[in-house]
Parts: structure tokens; sequence; C-alpha cells
């Protein structure tokens, strides 16, 4: 049996986000990795249009998804995770430290509804985890650092790796968020690069670097990003690095959607419940300056 799964990358420019759709060729069992909801900030408009790419796609390659796989609860975009289950009877799943990201979001936003228990997904999934796509033999990998509660896939020869590292040329994702620890995410990039040097990499984002490459990339191998990761190739101690990552994310400013992505997210993608005149609202918590 096939260890190397059918993978379709479907790239969200307006967040710089890349969803997948994971396939066994053999089964045809698929699973969609960090699907998107199309929201537009500024007029509070929701759609759907990424996902029904993701969906229409895999109607045509007669695959049945089985899976959707947060990375995490990201930051920087909603997730369209409850469309995909919607049309298709998914199980949405996510690590089980979301528990933690949830205790941390709720009292930001006076979100009562949310659980603090990740019972708003499927599926909660332990570090070491096995399970299948089909004939696809699946793992979760714990890499925290990010966030408390990121894991990285691995699916046959391949790594979906969250917002853990970025192509070589861009480096690491920030650990700045609350519950973010930079000492984590440099220890859970060895335990990804301490994998074959062959092993594919599969990017949750990316961004053009300011010299070089013109296209979007999110595909490398453990060899390429040990050998030319600006941030954390081989030989860069972890002290170098939390350096590095602390005075990098001190000048990083919010991602713009932060706040509506966050409280949509620790609901596994569902939006808050609706207020008494049935009109849902995202909260935007106000800091008065001193």
């Amino acid at each position: 049996m096939s260890t190397k799964p059918t993978i379709e990358a479907f790239f969200d420019q307006p967040t710089n986000t890349v969803s997948y759709l994971v396939a066994d060729p053999a089964t045809r069992r698929a699973a969609v990795v960090d699907p998107v909801l199309d929201y537009d900030h500024k007029s509070g408009r929701a759609s759907t249009v990424s996902a029904d790419a993701i969906l229409a796609r895999a109607t045509a390659q007669g695959f049945t998804i089985d899976w959707v796989l947060e990375t995490h609860a990201h930051a920087d975009h909603l997730s369209g995770a409850p469309y995909i289950k919607l049309k298709t009877g998914a199980r949405v799943a996510i690590g089980e430290r979301i528990r933690e990201v949830q205790k941390i979001f709720r009292p930001v936003f006076n979100a009562l509804d949310v659980s603090g228990e990740g019972a708003e997904f499927d599926h909660l999934f332990k570090d070491g985890e096995r399970f299948k796509i089909g004939g696809l033999d699946a793992e979760v990998i714990a890499t925290p650092g990010h966030t408390p509660a990121c894991v990285s896939y691995k699916i046959g020869d391949a790594v979906f790796v969250g917002d853990t590292i970025f192509m070589p040329d861009y480096g690491t994702a920030r650990a700045d968020f609350p519950g973010g620890d930079a000492r984590s995410l440099y220890r859970s990039i060895r335990r990804l690069m301490a994998l074959p040097r062959e092993t594919r990499l599969f990017m949750c984002h990316d961004y053009l670097p300011k010299e070089g490459r013109t296209q979007y990339a999110w595909e490398t191998t453990v060899g390429e990003e040990l050998a030319r990761n600006i941030h954390v190739h081989d030989g860069v101690s972890e002290d170098e690095f939390v350096a590095m990552r602390t005075a990098r994310d001190a000048k990083l400013a919010a991602p713009t959607l932060l706040l509506p992505s966050i409280q949509v997210n620790i609901r596994a993608g569902q939006l808050p419940p609706a207020d008494a005149n049935g009109v849902r609202y995202l909260k935007v918590p106000v800091k008065l300056a001193s």
C-alpha cells in the first residue's frame, strides 16, 4: 500500500494561508487541513468560496472527506471547519492542549459559552496518537511554541507543520501570543528536523521574503530546512534562536484578523452565539491608554 498521499494545496492570498486536501489514492478517503472561511473585516461579511473550492475538488476526484484537521487555533484567519463538516459529515480535530488556549482567551472575550475543555471539537489529539485516512497511516506530533496547542500531522511521507516553521528563506513563526514560548518552539522544530531528511514538509503560510523569490511556495523538506532555514538551520543553538525570536517578535504588529480569528477558532470555527436580536457579533476588547 502506498505511503504517499495525494496532496492539493489551496492558497488564500488575503491571509497568506495554505489549506490542503490530503487523500489516500487507493481508497479515496481524505482529510482537509486548515480550511479558511473567507471574511472581510471591513464589512463583517463572510463567505465559503475557499471551502467550496476544496469541496468541489474533492467531488471531482471522488474523494470522501473524513477529517478536518486543525493545526492550531489560528490568529490570522477564520476556520472553515464547520462548513466542511456540514457538507461532508467530517470530524473536526485539533490538539488536546486547545483546552489551555480556550482558558486563556475565554476571559479576554467574556466568552462564557466556550467550554475550556475542547468540547467544541469532535476529537482532541494526544501527542503521538495515530489514526487512519483510508489506508494511510497518520501520526500527531505535538509542536507547541507558536501556541500551546500546535500540532503537526504526519500523513504518509508528508508532514503538515502549521505555523511552527516556514519556508527556509522566511524562517519561523512568532512565539509571542499568550501561551506561546520561543524555547518550546525551538524544541518543536528540532523534533521535526529529526525526521528523515527526505520527509516533505507543508507550510500553513507563506510570505514572500523581501529579497529573492517572487512566487509563493509551501513545500520543502527536512533536509532543506536543516541546510537553509534563516532562523533555525543546523548549528543554531536554542539560546541563539530564543534571543533572535524574542527580539523579532517585539517588533511585530498584531495580525489584522487576530481578534475575530481567535474568538471564532477557539469555538472550532463556530461564530459566537447570537444576541437577543438574532445577530452574531464579534467582540473587540478596548483598552484605554493611561
